[in-house]
């Protein structure tokens, strides 16, 4: 690996003037911030750019708080011009996945880079050495960090700005990636409802078709729908957990997520979750289904705007402000919705949303995002487009073999 960080400390070319580049490892407390800071650096003039919590994204790296680094491993790099960073890239390992999908699959993630190519590729080159170094015959990407965090590369969409847990990048990265040999491997896809196509608050507006199936749905099979009880909430973790791997253990890159990635998960959402939009669905007492609608708190962390060089606690109040004191939120995404396959094709899903709706429009959302789908998820799409859901952003996950 020295070897190689010798050869990416090389003098480069730009705007006609020799100019040092050098790609180094995250390695201090220093480092990190430097990494995690660059992007306020890219993002400067971009007003739908949501940056996020210094403290999560540190939370992120740290093994003894998230739980995905107990089967996985990673390393940071920056890159610099001149002693100035310039780009920055996670290269990942995740054991899981390569487990799961029996192969030998490297990502990258957290790619962050001014509109300089040469860094870009400089990045890339030490994140393919990296996993290639451990075994990895291909790379792909972006993952930040993984399938079940924030995901691909937005490719088309960039007039607003991403809702909650969904990522955010200027368009010149496609070109980069592609640039450096990536392909596509796969696109995702977020849908957009406007509510208004319900009548505004009117929950009777809701297509006649969905109605008749959901009422075909609790006459034919007895199901029962609740929401998520907050008072029984380890209990209900535990039943969310029955579903949650095996709903999508068969779509393309799914990671099943351990007990502990899962309770870290769920506690997350605890913090910012609706719990008039969560839902179970049962049948004879086992739960069949489960959907987590979030309230998109994007809108209020874009109006606390988290900076490196701000004291936490005062964003955090401003955050507040915005979202529960005077709310500006009016806008929701269906984060998640699983069925056991059993169940599938028998109503649960339009349950589900029918529920959600219910829930949403008396509390004045007026738009809401499905998201992510598979483009190759022709079930869910077709259930989606049916509600009135249109395709208004694309991200797309690319891969590329490493000789």
């Amino acid at each position: 690996m020295d070897r190689f960080f010798n050869r990416y400390a090389y003098l480069g070319t730009m705007g006609g003037a020799m100019a040092m580049l050098q790609v180094s490892p995250v390695q201090t407390n220093q480092d990190l911030g430097d990494f995690i800071s660059f992007a306020w650096e890219v993002y400067k003039d971009d007003p739908n750019w949501v940056p996020p919590l210094v403290s999560m994204m540190k939370e992120m790296f740290d093994a003894q708080k998230n739980p995905l680094w107990e089967h996985s491993e990673f390393q940071n790099f920056v890159v610099r011009r001149d002693g100035k960073v310039v780009g920055r890239i996670t290269a990942l390992i995740n054991g899981s996945h390569n487990k799961i999908h029996q192969e030998r699959m490297g990502f990258f993630g957290f790619f962050e880079v001014l509109e300089d190519y040469e860094a870009a590729e400089a990045l890339f080159d030490a994140a393919s050495e990296w996993v290639r170094a451990r075994g990895m015959t291909a790379l792909q990407g972006p993952a930040d960090p993984s399938v079940n965090d924030e995901y691909g590369l937005l490719v088309d969409g960039f007039d607003s700005p991403p809702v909650v847990m969904m990522p955010y990048n200027p368009p010149y990265y496609a070109d980069f990636i592609e640039r450096y040999g990536f392909s596509k491997a796969m696109d995702l896809w977020a849908y957009h409802l406007d509510t208004a196509i319900f009548g505004g608050k009117q929950v009777d507006k809701l297509p006649s078709k969905l109605l008749r199936v959901v009422d075909l749905a609790r006459k034919r099979y007895n199901y029962t729908v609740r929401r998520f009880d907050l008072k029984d909430w380890d209990a209900e973790v535990e039943r969310f957990k029955k579903v949650y791997n095996s709903a999508w253990e068969k779509n393309w890159g799914a990671v099943a997520m351990t007990d502990h990635e899962i309770t870290h998960l769920a506690d997350g959402l605890k913090q910012i979750m609706d719990p008039d939009l969560v839902f179970v669905v049962e049948r004879d007492g086992e739960v069949v289904g489960v959907s987590i609608t979030l309230p998109d708190v994007n809108q209020a962390l874009l109006r606390a705007y988290p900076r490196p060089t701000t004291w936490e606690p005062f964003t955090l109040l401003k955050f507040f402000w915005h979202y529960k004191i005077r709310p500006c939120i009016d806008g929701i995404r269906v984060l998640i919705l699983g069925v056991l396959e059993p169940y599938r094709g028998k109503g649960v899903d339009a349950l589900l949303y029918y529920e959600t709706a219910m829930a949403a429009l008396p509390k004045g959302y007026k738009n809401a995002e499905m998201s992510w789908i598979l483009e190759t998820n022709e079930p869910m799409n077709r259930a989606i487009r049916f509600m009135g859901g249109e395709v208004y952003k694309t991200y797309r996950i690319y891969e590329k073999p490493l000789e």
